[in-house]
Order: structure tokens, then C-alpha cells, then sequence
């Protein structure tokens, strides 16, 4: 029985293939990360007693680093159990819950006319790529070049040229065997009962492939070399191969970039074609551009298939902005626990081409850098032309923030999306109002703020919380801790790190324990989730030459120079390579505990913030006077913490800056 790609496609992103795999093996709770979809186990193949078999639901396929098998859903199956691939199929459906499909004769010659009409899209794209050649093509491989497209970047995106002549492509077409009927149905001709003679769709423009999810041409864009032409950029109609709303451009390639060796960190959705292009050119292969309109959710969710929070990249101008605010508008109701997007705008005037003909991708990395979550650009839009400067407009903008987050369908993200709005809006209001002594202030019931008493904008508010995002010492402002919610590290984030990185001998003993640390760095995740890589495909301890040779080819090089710099800095010589074994162990449990006790404060205070926003929806002012309590003393001990790490790191870098200035180093 033949299954049509759209369905094998569809059961696939239902079950995750962990769930089929975890039905045989069991997961190893040392490598395994479950939040971050990443399996490890005893290869079901082959004998081992050491994990080596990984199965990676972003990618859905597995793969054993010992005997190399490697497949998805339906080859796990057939392989391991002997079952043909339509009993396979028939399993994963039933996980799924989706029916299979009943032999339809229709649909089967629709799946073979489908088949047919690609054939036809190839053959139009091997004629437009081979007139962007010939002499008439000229003037567009003038323009490429313009551009800054080297040859090997046009063929990689197949790109061409339809001549300027009514009927090139028709005429070659039907030279070639293909019927009108064929030729229409494609897209490639503008016909119909009002057009006596079809004519072709495509003239004087370079012509860019639109590729299925699965490589196969199923439409085109045309740029317009005249400046007169009507419409700058032209796409193909609406097809029983194409629909505009359900395909981004370069998606395919951008996907496997995501699932490579040394796969990319997300999608990255840019406004056209030549911005792929050059951003591919450029080494960035995981921008995937909408269609010559805005995004549209189908093609969202497309990119959530993939990753879980892809990033939005619009110009910096009026025109960019307003697309973004639509983006929000498109993405709010579908958030999830962990599925959101992240919004990254350039600068004025510039698009990515403009960033990376220059200087390579430096820029426009650091572009990616900076991007913004979704709550961020929620806050921004509602608040970016207005003045709230009485309680009128501060009422009203209150409303209108409740109003805009009320429609995330996860109850759990709209919970937090409206605590957020909360601490946003009394951080904003508490410093927009005159304070308490000055002329004119009201002075409410007495109370002192952060003392559980009546918000700025009504309701009772967690005043230590909203309070503390802006009660930072300037000692504390420069130290590690607040650098690391920024670039870099906490202090004891890096002395962990570096401690094993320079004393891998502690994995033999701590390995349990090193392999559950989650950083809240994103960089120190990757430089974990490598060493952790590298352990697993060792067949004996790593020397720590070695290990540091293995992270640098996955280019952490960087990253432990700084963080080797940050640790001498604060003078912790136990993480330095110096120390002695016995030091450097004791220097990392002491750091482990700073980092248990942190994390569980970190844990505590959250969940007491959940509590403070539901004893405030419910008005219960006792129990928010408790909760307010209690975050209170959770609040200052964090604090506590916070600013010994400061002090700790404030005065290794002053001692830094002295022990070089006594030495002649700057």
C-alpha cells in the first residue's frame, strides 16, 4: 500500500519518536535531558553497557554512536521488530490517532498527477536556469552579480532567468511533450475563458525555485529586471502543488541546517529571497522567508514543526514594526509551555543583505543577539506611543495589556503572561509618579512599599518582586551575576563549568551529578551539552588537553578563554588548572551547593509568585499578606547571595586591575 508524504509527515509530527523508542529501551536518566527532548540509552541493536544510542525529537531520528544504525519512526520499527513498513505505519497511526487511510483511486491519480506536474515544474526550472546563461540572460547575471552572488550560491539555489518573449516557456514546454493542460495546471501560463491564447506567466525576470518540504520545485517567484514592470516581485498562483499560505522559502535547507552536526539554534524568518540568499552565502543557512506577504500562522506553526522558538527578523523602520506587532497578533493564541517566538529588528534603513555584503555574519549575529521575546514586544507596542500620565490612561492601558494576553489558549503560559504584565506595569507606574513625600503624592493607607499594600494601578501587588527589578547597588550591577543574565555567566555557573572543564577526572566520581547541572547560561548549555557529548563517545576518561580540543572544534574556544578569565579575576585558583585535585574537588562542591541553594531559592520564589497572582485574582488579602511574607524572606536571602557573589567578584576584578597595573599588564 503506497501512503502519501503528507500523511507519513503528519503521524510523524504527532508522536514523538521517543515515545516509539521508549517503548523498548529505557532512557538513560544520567545523559538523558527530557526538556530539552534529548535521549540516551543502551543501543537496542547491539550490546553495550554504556549509553551511546541517542534519539533527538526535534530531528525525529535516532542514531547509535557504537554500531551506526540510524532511522525514524517507521525504520526503528521495521528493523527492530521485523514488522513490513505498512505494519509500521499502522502502529505509529494508532499512536497518533489518526486513521489510515482507504485505497482511494482518486486520490491516487490525484497523487499521480501531483507526481507529473512535478516532473513539469523540474523541466521549467532546468529551461530558466539554462536561459540565465545565454546571451538574452545577461542583464540578470549582471544584476546577481551586483548583488555579491558568487556562481556557486546560483546554483545551489538553482536560480534563472525567463526571457522576455510571450511564450519561451510554453513553446518549449509543448516541444517536449508536456499538454497544455499540464503547462496550466503548473501555474507556468496565464490562461483562462477571457484569454484567447495563454501566454507565459514569467517574462524578463529572475526566477527563484519555491521548494517543497521534500526538495521538489512546486512554484517560482520572478524578480522584474524594467523598472516598469508592475509588480516588483511575482509569484506563482495558487496550484494543487502550491499554496502560498503553507510554504516558506528555503525551508528544506534551513531545516537540515537545524539537524547538521553542527546544527544552528533556531529558524530565523526574514522578509525575501535575496535575504536567504545572502545570509546563506554568508554561512547563516537557517533563514527561511514567507512568500511576498506577511507571515501567516500556517507558516508558524511550520517553523514551530521545527523549533520551538524560532526568531522574527524585520527592518527597523515604521513599515518593520508594524509587521512585527502583526506577528504578535498571529502568535499569541498559540503559545505553549516552551513554544513561543523571539523578535530581532534591524537597523533602520538596513536589510540583512545590507548587514552581511560587508563584514560577513558578525553583524547580524549580533542582530540575533539582541532579540527580544515575545512578552517584551507585547509590552513595547502597547506602550511605545502613549502617555499615561493620569490614572485614567493608566487604567486604560492596564485593560488593554489584559485584553491582549487574554487570548493565549495555554492557561498556564496566559498565568504567567499576566503576572508579567503585572510586575511590568507596577515597575512602570512606580516610576512615572512622583514619590511618597513629594508635593502633590497621595499617600494611600500608610503602608511602605513592598509591604503587600495596594499597587499603583490597583490590586494588591508582590512588592518585593517588582521592586527588586530595579533596586540593583552598583556593586552588584557590575558584578558576574547580573552580567550573566546578559553575556556573561554567573560567577559560580563558571567556577562549576571550568572546574570539570579543567579537572575532568572529577567526572569519574561526580558524574551524576555534573551530568543533571542546567545552566541558566545559553552559552554554558551548549559548552554542557558538548562535554557531556564528548564523554559519551570516549572509550576511556578524557585528559584535559584532550577534552579542551574537543570543545574548541565545537567552538567554545572563545567562551572558556572568557570564563578562564572571569575565575582568575575573582582569584579562585581551585578552578584553575593549577590546583591541586583535592582543592579543585572541594572549590566544586562548595560551588555545587551555592548552586543547589540558588536554584532552589530560584524555585521557591516562583512558585510564591504564582501563589501572590492567584490570592490576588481571588482579592484573598490575608493570605496575600502571608504569601508577600514569606517572598519576602525568600527575596532577601537571594539578595543575600547575590551580593556576596558580587563582593566576591567585584574585588577579584579590582585586584586584577591592581596586580596588572603593579606589573606593567593592561
Amino acid at each position: 500500500m503506497r501512503f502519501s508524504n503528507d500523511f507519513l509527515d503528519e503521524i510523524r509530527d504527532r508522536v514523538p519518536i521517543s515515545a516509539v523508542v521508549g517503548r523498548r529501551v529505557t532512557w538513560d536518566r544520567k545523559k538523558t535531558n527530557v526538556s530539552r527532548q534529548d535521549y540516551w540509552a543502551c543501543c537496542p541493536f547491539h550490546g553495550e553497557k554504556s549509553p551511546s544510542f541517542h534519539c533527538e525529537d526535534r530531528k525525529g531520528r535516532y542514531h547509535c554512536f557504537g554500531c551506526g544504525v540510524s532511522g525514524d519512526h517507521f525504520r526503528f520499527l521495521t528493523d527492530l521488530e521485523g514488522l513490513s513498513f505498512v505494519e509500521a505505519v499502522q502502529q505509529v497511526a494508532d499512536m497518533a490517532g489518526i486513521s489510515i487511510p482507504q485505497p482511494d483511486p482518486q486520490a491516487e491519480r490525484r497523487e499521480k498527477e501531483r507526481t507529473t506536474l512535478q516532473d513539469v515544474m523540474e523541466m521549467a526550472t532546468q529551461f530558466f536556469q539554462d536561459q540565465l546563461q545565454t546571451a538574452s540572460g545577461a542583464r540578470a547575471r549582471a544584476y546577481l552579480r551586483e548583488r555579491g552572488l558568487t556562481g556557486r550560491t546560483i546554483e545551489t539555489f538553482r536560480l534563472g532567468y525567463a526571457p522576455e518573449s510571450r511564450n519561451a516557456l510554453k513553446e518549449y514546454l509543448a516541444g517536449k511533450g508536456v499538454p497544455k493542460e499540464q503547462i496550466e495546471a503548473c501555474g507556468l501560463v496565464v490562461h483562462g475563458p477571457e484569454i484567447p491564447v495563454s501566454y507565459d506567466r514569467f517574462r524578463d525576470r529572475i526566477m527563484f525555485p519555491i521548494l517543497s518540504s521534500r526538495d521538489k520545485v512546486i512554484a517560482f517567484g520572478g524578480r522584474a529586471m524594467s523598472p516598469d514592470a508592475m509588480a516588483k516581485y511575482l509569484n506563482s498562483n495558487e496550484t494543487e502543488l502550491f499554496h502560498k499560505g503553507n510554504v516558506l522559502y528555503n525551508f528544506s535547507r534551513a531545516r537540515r541546517a537545524l539537524q547538521g552536526a553542527d546544527g544552528a539554534e533556531t529558524l530565523i524568518a526574514v522578509e525575501g529571497y535575496m535575504d536567504v540568499i545572502a545570509l546563506h552565502q554568508a554561512g547563516i543557512e537557517n533563514a527561511v522567508a514567507p512568500l511576498g506577504t506577511a507571515l501567516t500562522e500556517n507558516q508558524l506553526q511550520l517553523m514551530w514543526k521545527t523549533t520551538p522558538v524560532p526568531v522574527l527578523c524585520f527592518d527597523g523602520d515604521g513599515a518593520g514594526q508594524r509587521a512585527a506587532f502583526r506577528a504578535v497578533d498571529i502568535a499569541l493564541p498559540h503559545l505553549k509551555p516552551g513554544q513561543s517566538v523571539r523578535f530581532a529588528m534591524l537597523p533602520d534603513g538596513k536589510d540583512p543583505d545590507d548587514l552581511v555584503k560587508h563584514d560577513g555574519r558578525a553583524p547580524f549575529d549580533r542582530v540575533m543577539a539582541e532579540a527580544q521575546p515575545l512578552a517584551a514586544m507585547v509590552w513595547a507596542r502597547e506602550v511605545s506611543s502613549g502617555v499615561f500620565d493620569t490614572p485614567e490612561k493608566r487604567a486604560e492601558l492596564e485593560a488593554k495589556l489584559k485584553q491582549v494576553v487574554a487570548v493565549i489558549g495555554d492557561e498556564n503560559v496566559r498565568r504567567h503572561y499576566q503576572q508579567d504584565i503585572r510586575d511590568r506595569l507596577y515597575a512602570f507606574f512606580q516610576g512615572s509618579q512622583p514619590q511618597r513625600g513629594e508635593r502633590g503624592n497621595f499617600q494611600g493607607n500608610g503602608r511602605g512599599q513592598g509591604q503587600g499594600g495596594q499597587g499603583r494601578f490597583g490590586g494588591r501587588q508582590p512588592g518585593p518582586v517588582a521592586a527588586g527589578r530595579g533596586a540593583i547597588s552598583d556593586r552588584l550591577a557590575r558584578s558576574g551575576l547580573v552580567r550573566g543574565h546578559q553575556d556573561q555567566p554567573t560567577l559560580r555557573e563558571t567556577v562549576l563549568a571550568l572546574t570539570i572543564v579543567n579537572h575532568p577526572t572529577l567526572l569519574e566520581d561526580e558524574y551524576d551529578e555534573i551530568a543533571a547541572i542546567e545552566f541558566e547560561n545559553a552559552a554554558l548549555q551548549k559548552l554542557w551539552s558538548s562535554l557531556l557529548t564528548a564523554v559519551a563517545e570516549a572509550d576511556h576518561g578524557l585528559s584535559r588537553e584532550v577534552l579542551i580540543g574537543k570543545l574548541e572544534v565545537h567552538g567554545h574556544g572563545t567562551l572558556l578563554r572568557t570564563l578562564d578569565q572571569q575565575i582568575r579575576n575573582a582569584r579562585l585558583w581551585t578552578a584553575t588548572e593549577i590546583a591541586a585535585a583535592e582543592d579543585a574537588r572541594e572549590g566544586y562542591r562548595q560551588a555545587l551547593s551555592l548552586y543547589k541553594r540558588a536554584r532552589a531559592l530560584k524555585r521557591q520564589r516562583k512558585e510564591l509568585e504564582r501563589e501572590v497572582a492567584e490570592a490576588t485574582e481571588a482579592d484573598d488579602a490575608e493570605r496575600i499578606d502571608q504569601l508577600i511574607s514569606a517572598l519576602h524572606e525568600v527575596q532577601s536571602e537571594v539578595a543575600r547571595m547575590e551580593n556576596q557573589e558580587a563582593i566576591i567578584d567585584g574585588f577579584g576584578v579590582m585586584s586584577g586591575r591592581v596586580k596588572g597595573a603593579a606589573t606593567g599588564h593592561h
